[in-house]
């Protein structure tokens, strides 16, 4: 795609919200949508510059079966894709919603997950490879799949010992979203700040993710610890943060997004694509990346071992990596990616828009997790410990 085109989309970020909206409502054709917001001249102009992007003929209804099963997490894709999917190949989405990579590997070490593909985070890859619960990929089924196009950055743990194991669907940030219509119109800056007003004006309104990285690792941010410490006395001061602070809690949920829309809850640990569909819906909530750090961190496709519908699993990750369809992905979801061919499909506004791609200093102070924190007993029975209490 021309450098041209990309800078003149046809019509605003405003107007491309409320055309994704309606079109996600059902009150407009994806024809219209593609028509009205230039994306269907990018899918043309991508599909005939790149015949690979086109789709294969073993996508073909039937060819690969009647469904594939994906296990990943909350508001993470666009719907629209997977009912083109099926369109296209026959095969049904079983989207199958996880809160933490902790639930998703003991979901494959008890067997019989019934998954073909999932969405594990950079740092769980090699413990999947050690434990063997996911296959080598065959990139002659991935014909979308292109190296050379991605951030190393964000693709490089999907290689384990010289092998390919998982292929990137995006990446982002773990920092927090506030609704500044209870703050006084005021927006904070540090994740101190965040447990210090979840004791205080937030109480009985924040939330945390169910899950001991993120929810454990920020509460570390308020000592200025490393987010992956296993340190036992820095884990113990961490420990007693989120005890004192647990009566104050509206919830302990990674999918958060209801009741922040509804009111319920004023703040709340938040995902990079979250903090961008709240921003857009309701611009009173407010991204924050704490200035202490916390953590950056790359997601992938991969396939379980054992994978009963592998072709469908196969198909979908291949057609999930179409660059037109990705961006329609990005556009949905509002997770950054690390493919130079999908971005050079993405509205000028987005690729500059602050809550996707943050001020340097502010990514300077992020740590990716690191495979320890996945299976420190430790921080295991510290969240547990936190959660009954």
């Amino acid at each position: 795609m021309s450098k041209d085109y990309k800078d003149n989309l046809p019509i605003s970020r405003e107007e491309f919200i409320a055309q994704l909206r309606r079109y996600q409502k059902g009150s407009i054709t994806r024809r219209h949508f593609l028509g009205v917001t230039g994306l269907g001249m990018a899918s043309a102009v991508m599909a005939g510059a790149v015949p690979g992007l086109r789709p294969r003929k073993a996508w073909a209804a039937g060819d690969i079966g009647d469904r594939v099963v994906l296990a990943t997490w909350p508001n993470y894709h666009d719907p629209a894709n997977f009912e083109k999917f099926t369109e296209m190949t026959g095969a049904y989405v079983q989207v199958n919603v996880f809160g933490s990579n902790e639930e998703m590997l003991a979901k494959l070490q008890a067997g019989g997950s019934g998954w073909d593909v999932f969405v594990p985070t950079n740092y769980t890859i090699t413990t999947y490879v050690g434990e063997d619960l996911i296959e080598p990929l065959d990139l002659s089924k991935l014909s979308n799949y292109d190296a050379a196009a991605f951030d190393p950055r964000f693709s490089d743990a999907g290689t384990v010992n010289g092998t390919l194991y998982a292929v990137p669907k995006n990446w982002g940030t773990t920092g927090y979203v506030i609704n500044t219509a209870h703050s006084g119109g005021m927006t904070p800056t540090t994740w101190k700040e965040f447990w210090d007003m979840t004791k205080a004006e937030f109480s009985g309104r924040t939330m945390v993710h169910d899950y001991q990285l993120t929810t454990i690792g920020n509460a570390l941010k308020y000592f200025g610890y490393s987010f992956n410490s296993v340190d036992p006395k820095e884990l113990a001061d961490a420990e007693k943060l989120l005890l004192d602070v647990k009566p104050h809690l509206y919830a302990i949920n990674s999918d958060y997004q209801p009741p922040l829309r509804n009111g319920d809850a004023w703040m709340s640990m938040c995902w990079t694509g979250d903090g961008k569909q709240l921003n857009n819906d309701m611009p009173e909530m407010r991204y924050v990346l704490g200035r202490e750090g916390g953590e950056i961190w790359s997601d992938y496709y991969a396939v379980p071992r054992g994978a009963e519908h592998r072709a469908a699993g196969y198909a979908l990750i291949d057609f999930l990596l179409d660059p037109a369809v990705n961006a329609k992905e990005v556009l949905a979801h509002g997770y950054p990616v690390a493919d130079s061919r999908t971005n050079a499909l993405l509205p000028k506004e987005l690729l500059e828009d602050p809550i996707l791609y943050p001020a340097q200093e502010l990514l300077d102070a992020l740590e990716f997790g690191a495979a320890a924190t996945l299976t420190d007993p430790n921080r295991a029975e510290l969240l547990a410990r936190f959660k009954s209490a």
